[in-house]
């Protein structure tokens, strides 16, 4: 079993790039946990999407 961590800024950027991980490495997914966090920094809110899957290459 592997892991592979996706980290973005975006909630449609991590959709993105997983989906394009995925197209590219078919691989068997075992499970997919999924955080999201925000904060502020000067007067700007900060968001972060991640996304940890387990898989078994194929």
């Amino acid at each position: 079993m592997k892991v592979i961590v996706f980290d973005e800024q975006h909630e449609d950027d991590l959709t993105n790039a997983i989906n394009a991980w995925i197209e590219d490495n078919a691989p068997k997914i075992c499970e997919i946990r999924f955080s999201t966090c925000a904060f502020a920094l000067q007067q700007e809110q900060i968001y972060c999407f991640s996304a940890l899957i387990l898989y078994e290459e194929e």
